[in-house]
């Protein structure tokens, strides 16, 4: 199945189940592929890839979290014939939580909400009104991105626009508090996150009519980078999928 929203970053065979992830501001779907080694064989990992970026870096870039969740639903609706987690990544969840806004209902979907804030929790922030070298400065402040891809110009041309535009995005989105979805939230962050609270993430729990859990784990905003293995079992015991050898295995 070809689809330019949707990267198979180790496909399999007939799975069992599937982790369809959004990525961070900035980010691009090979961000998931050492989540996708670590995962049980049974379960195949598919990532988005929003315009703006590598291989699709001539296209127009969306600057709202709607608009990009609207584009990709499609795609990520033809990939729900068995169990899957949406699971977004800072601005990547409030992404899949639009997404699952726009399921029919019954879809066999858990959303992971990965360190970000619920989305009725606002807080006024201007990072994609800022300078060039302040949003270089907001990278590093968050350690996520290899900055030294900025020390060279061109490189830098064709990252902070990206950057810029998803920044845009997820900080002009607003979501009333009385918003729900009827699918179970998991809500994760690292316990030295700078920008997301505990606070912020128990939030989420007013965003569904169903089961909410939350766990804290050892990091920053990127603690998904340190913390792979202990999110790959979470992922497989919530689909129920727990036993087989992760690694990179094709079929």
């Amino acid at each position: 199945m070809s689809d330019k929203w949707i990267r198979r970053a180790l496909p399999r065979t007939d799975p069992a189940a599937r982790v369809i992830c959004f990525p961070h501001a900035g980010g691009s779907a090979n961000y998931f592929t050492p989540l996708a080694r670590k995962l049980p064989r049974a379960i195949e990992l598919l990532a988005v890839q929003n315009p703006g970026r590598q291989e699709r870096y001539r296209e127009p870039r969306l600057e709202s979290i709607v608009e990009l969740a609207e584009a990709v639903l499609p795609s990520v609706s033809t990939w729900l014939d068995r169990p899957t987690i949406l699971f977004g990544h800072s601005m990547g969840a409030v992404q899949a939580f639009e997404v699952a806004r726009g399921l029919p209902g019954g879809a066999p979907v858990v959303l992971f909400a990965s360190a970000r804030r619920a989305p009725s929790v606002i807080r006024v922030e201007t990072v994609h009104q800022r300078s060039d070298r302040a949003i270089i400065a907001e990278m590093r402040a968050l350690g996520g991105t290899d900055t030294r891809v900025f020390d060279d110009e061109e490189t830098a041309a064709l990252y902070l626009p990206v950057i810029r535009s998803d920044y845009r995005a997820v900080e002009t989105y607003r979501c009333p508090a009385e918003v729900t979805v009827d699918y179970p939230i998991t809500a994760l962050v690292g316990d030295r996150d700078p920008r997301v609270t505990r606070a912020d993430v128990e939030a989420w729990r007013t965003h569904t009519t169903a089961e909410f859990t939350t766990h804290v784990l050892p990091g920053g905003h990127f603690y998904l980078g340190d913390e792979l293995d202990a999110v790959a079992e979470l992922l497989g015991a919530r689909l129920s999928v727990g036993t087989g050898e992760p690694g990179d295995h094709r079929g």
